[in-house]
């Protein structure tokens, strides 16, 4: 099978992608930065981030929809575009003596209208350009080369912040999405029209998919634990971390080794094929239950950093495995809706960690909301080993073909 790489189009996926990823992944420290520059209120941050968050959140499952009725390229094209229009303003804005906060929150309120039918184009785009048996290939490097932007991101953003000011990173993530829609622009992808019916009627045809198969579902209920687990120990970890572990430099080394660690399980998705891929990835994701309660009892630093790089690796490998399986076991004319419950359970379990674990804190002490999310990772996802779909689900013994009837090449 000829590497994907060797493949025209998503060649120009791949690039799209990466140089977007490493705009983005600028963007959250110049965010942070310009709005406490601005208005010197951590009140106002969190209404721009819910800003986007809210409208990303409500929307997602129209975004699956859309996608799979109007091409998943186009789609992800115009929503570039106007990504590429909303950081323009925020840029424009941020370079400006008096940025207006009600400005910057509109944009952040269109953008993140715009990311909701952006992100359940991915799993399409991929499947439209790779081949079945070179699909894991090509997810483990849109996962390098995503994890790789979060590991630079950081330091390229201070740079940037440091020589010329945070409006100019939200410049180049504009720069970032122009350039992706010209390529995208370029990109042959196959597409599978879908009968044409109501959008309630997409929407129950689509959540049908879902709910006919154990092995999806179930998993998403343990990614969606592990996602709100995840925002529990972002919340209190810090805390713990500076004044019972070592202080600041131990949670940045925690940072930095989670960041390595999804680097690390991108590139061995890339070469290892597992014969059961839920399961296994599955029971590897549990093991973010450790970090969770080494955190909750203050375990010695190096004990709790090199149990959140493991975790962490197996989330890089879990993500283009995961992404490959689904692929494989999905219609292709519904991936894009299946993709949108995806993420609408993994990120809507977000912000209701990061509102109950200050609240749980307050009332029974940091390790106590802690020690509680890492039994419930560990229940949730190597729960999933009694769910007979899980143990079954295996790799099909031959690539799925494409299907020859219709089919749409744009």
């Amino acid at each position: 099978m000829p590497h994907p790489l060797h493949t025209r189009s998503f060649r120009l996926l791949f690039l799209g992608r990466t140089v977007s990823a490493l705009g983005d992944a600028v963007v959250p420290a110049a965010l942070a930065l310009a709005v406490l520059r601005a208005t010197g209120s951590t009140g106002a941050l969190a209404v721009v981030l819910a800003a986007a968050m809210v409208p990303r959140l409500l929307l997602l499952p129209l975004g699956g929809v859309v996608a799979d009725r109007f091409d998943a390229r186009r789609v992800a094209l115009v929503a570039d575009l106007v990504r590429c229009a909303t950081q323009l303003a925020v840029g424009i804005q941020l370079l400006g003596d008096a940025p207006s906060l009600t400005t910057v929150a509109v944009a952040s309120a269109l953008g993140g209208t715009a990311s909701a039918f952006a992100m359940p184009t991915a799993s399409p785009l991929v499947a439209g350009t790779v081949e079945p048996a070179g699909r894991q290939r090509a997810n483990a490097l849109m996962g390098i080369t995503a994890n790789t932007s979060r590991l630079a991101g950081p330091a390229l953003a201070g740079a940037l912040i440091w020589a010329a000011g945070p409006g100019w990173a939200f410049i180049l993530d504009s720069a970032s999405f122009a350039l992706s829609a010209t390529l995208l622009a370029l990109v042959r992808v196959r597409h599978v029209p879908v009968p044409r019916r109501s959008v309630l009627a997409d929407l129950r045809h689509g959540f049908g998919e879902v709910r006919t198969r154990d092995w999806f579902w179930t998993s998403l209920l343990g990614h969606g634990v592990w996602n709100g687990a995840a925002a529990v120990l972002m919340t209190l970890g810090p805390a713990i971390a500076i004044d019972r572990l070592g202080g600041e430099a131990t949670w940045v080394l925690l940072l930095q080794a989670g960041a390595i660690g999804m680097l690390a399980g991108s590139l061995l998705a890339g070469r290892v094929r597992l014969h059961r891929p839920v399961l296994l990835a599955n029971l590897g994701l549990a093991s973010y239950a450790a970090p969770l309660v080494l955190l909750a009892v203050a375990a010695p630093a190096p004990a709790v950093i090199a149990a959140y790089a493991v975790a962490l690796t197996a989330l890089g490998y879990l993500n283009p495995v995961w992404e490959t399986v689904v692929q494989h076991h999905f219609p292709p004319e519904v991936l894009a809706r299946v993709t949108s419950y995806d993420w609408l359970v993994s990120l809507g379990a977000v912000p209701l960690g990061y509102a109950l674990a200050p609240l749980a804190a307050d009332a029974f002490g940091a390790p106590v909301p802690l020690a509680v999310a890492g039994l419930l990772v560990l229940a949730s996802c190597a729960g999933t080993a009694l769910v007979p779909g899980v143990r079954r689900l295996t790799w099909p013994a031959t690539p799925q073909p494409q299907p020859a009837e219709p089919v749409a090449v744009h």
